[in-house]
């Protein structure tokens, strides 16, 4: 292989981002530069990850599973980081801090290794011309030939969307982010696809993930139950990530950030009473306990993998690598400008900077129900027409669309009564 495909050179970078990073680390000195490395490396993965599996998927109905499968290994990660951390803490040595640290070099190590296996989609091949390699992806994705039935439907479905597309590239300027004037409302979809994320960050999970030692300890339990809970909570957090893969398709993407939105805001409300309480008892400290426990559980289940599919699945095919982008500048400013805030204001003014968390909770109710529409049920081309606005000139591009959508229905239609015969 002459050349590296996007998703590999992505994920080489990321896995040199954890091998350098982790060798790097090993040396005082050198730690600022290995923890760049590192950042940087996470940060292209953000971008590339959740954008290559929703494009990767066969059918709608297997782009939200794949997404939110991919999402219980991230957050499973932060429970094992924590569980590590809980043991090391133990010792008093070099390997206590060596090991956890070096071990993230492993893990890069086999990322590394798997890029090489990985083609890129047959969307991206299709947007730059590449007509040929990207309809031998479709062909493996499928594991049909080209001129299968099923195959051509997908085919068609993208080529016409990009044919719909074509326009709005000509006409897109920075300007439409904040006031869209395109037909298929482009800006919009992109605002979206940042907001979401920067709303999920400033609803309190990473201050709950990275101080959960210190928040624990401010409830006035002692250091080593502190600790362990704080293991216990992230473990509850990666639980909850592991209902979403079979619920998502059932329940909808709005419906499951919603109600999930409406429990978290629950959950801090119990959790701030019983920590501003003026005289706290051993019952409202464990109260507290068990509400941020549970507000862990919801979180891990409706606003991590929803949001990382959420972005990328409604940007248009020729901005979906902006809509992955601005996903994860969103997470990772947030995540930046809440846990520097977090750390402060949990120490000048303890539980009242949970009120913010709480007020975002509130917050992100709304934000769903009159910014998000649902996407649930329709493929990536679909979504286009989900937000296009009524336009004559673009009439001939969204009829060839619908009449390949309904090509596809007529194909899948003719398997099941195959299938019954």
């Amino acid at each position: 292989m002459s050349t590296l495909t996007i998703p590999q050179a992505f994920g080489l970078y990321g896995y040199d981002a954890g091998v350098l990073g982790g060798v790097q680390e090993t040396r005082p000195f050198r730690e600022a530069l290995g923890t760049t490395q590192q950042g940087f490396g996470i940060g292209f993965i953000s971008c590339a990850v959740p954008t290559y599996m929703a494009e990767m998927s066969l059918t709608e109905k297997e782009r939200g599973p794949e997404v939110a499968f991919q999402c219980i290994f991230l957050v499973s990660g932060c429970a094992f980081a924590y569980w590590v951390d809980f043991g090391f803490t133990r010792l008093d040595n070099q390997i206590s801090w060596r090991i956890p640290i070096g071990f993230q070099a492993v893990l890069g190590a086999v990322s590394g290794v798997g890029m090489f296996l990985l083609p890129d989609t047959p969307r991206w091949y299709y947007v730059r011309g590449r007509l040929e390699e990207g309809d031998e992806i479709l062909s493996r994705l499928h594991d049909r030939p080209i001129l299968d039935s099923d195959v051509q439907a997908m085919r068609e479905s993208i080529l016409a969307s990009l044919e719909l597309e074509s326009e709005e590239t000509k006409t897109l300027n920075p300007l439409d982010l904040f006031w869209d004037r395109t037909n298929l409302r482009v800006g919009r979809r992109l605002r979206i696809a940042f907001l979401i994320l920067s709303v999920q960050q400033m609803m309190g999970i990473n201050v709950a993930v990275y101080y959960s030692v210190t928040i624990f300890a401010q409830i006035g339990l002692s250091s080593t139950l502190s600790q362990l809970l704080a293991a216990v909570m992230n473990t509850i957090f990666a639980i909850g990530s592991l209902f979403l893969p079979s619920t998502i398709e059932r329940f909808g993407r709005r419906n499951i950030l919603m109600y999930s939105a409406g429990g978290l805001t629950i959950c801090l409300s119990i959790f701030v009473a019983m920590i501003g309480s003026p005289d706290p008892t051993l019952a409202k400290q464990w109260v507290a306990v068990a509400a941020i426990i549970i507000y862990n559980l919801i979180f891990g289940y409706g606003w991590i993998g929803v949001c990382w599919l959420y972005g990328p699945e409604i940007a248009p095919l020729q901005f979906r690598h902006i809509g992955g982008a601005a996903s994860a500048f969103g997470e990772w400013l947030f995540c930046f400008i809440t846990v520097f805030a977090g750390g402060i204001g949990l120490e000048k003014v303890g539980w009242k900077l949970w009120l913010w968390c709480l007020l975002s909770c509130a917050v992100a109710v709304p934000f769903v129900y009159f910014l998000c529409p649902e996407t649930t049920g329709k493929t990536l081309e679909e979504i286009d027409l989900l937000f296009q606005k009524e336009s004559e000139p673009h009439r001939n591009n969204t009829d060839s669309m619908d009449a390949s959508l309904q090509e596809k229905e007529e194909v899948q239609c003719y398997h099941q009564e195959t299938a019954r015969v």
